[in-house]
């Protein structure tokens, strides 16, 4: 038997983390180097087949790409309303993007305590420029009640698995 749901998931973090990069990678398995700020928000989607006890879940991922920002308003928190999960991104080579994921976290519990959080650790590529060490990430994915995927957008590394695994959480 299958059953068809469709959830809707937040992608979150500061500017050039990579949003972008890792929907366009997920959906399309395509990269772009060029870098494009996403304003306000670009919504994607993709369907997966989810496993679910004796069932698969043909599962409708509705990607809201939000643009960075280190300030919470008014217009994201209107974009959040309804979200099932959520994928926070930072970038290996920029150590704050780490720090700012409680901020974002923060401000997703308050607007929906039960989603469900995954972090994308993303730009595991570029191995000579990181700031933030695997170890710093497992601290902060602890203390946020979250897992993590050490990602690359531009290989693909570790992207399907991100999202599969978030897949699984909303079912």
């Amino acid at each position: 038997m299958t059953v068809k749901l469709s959830k809707k998931v937040c992608l979150l973090g500061d500017f050039a983390v990579g949003k972008t990069s890792l929907v366009r990678r997920f959906v399309y398995n395509r990269f772009d180097d060029k870098y494009i700020s996403t304003i306000g928000v670009k919504v994607s989607r993709k369907t997966v087949a989810v496993p679910r006890d004796d069932e698969i879940v043909e599962l409708t991922m509705m990607l809201w790409d939000l643009a960075g920002s280190e300030e919470f308003n008014r217009v994201r928190a209107s974009y959040l309303r309804g979200l099932s999960g959520a994928i926070l991104v930072c970038d290996l080579t920029r150590s704050k993007t780490l720090e700012n994921l409680t901020a974002y976290t923060h401000d997703l519990r308050d607007i929906d305590p039960a989603a469900k959080i995954i972090i994308a650790a993303n730009k595991g590529d570029l191995l000579k420029q990181h700031q933030i060490t695997r170890t710093q990430v497992e601290e902060t994915a602890n203390k946020l009640d979250a897992v993590f995927y050490v990602t690359s957008a531009q290989t693909g590394g570790e992207v399907e698995n991100l999202f599969r695994h978030l897949g699984r959480l909303l079912v």
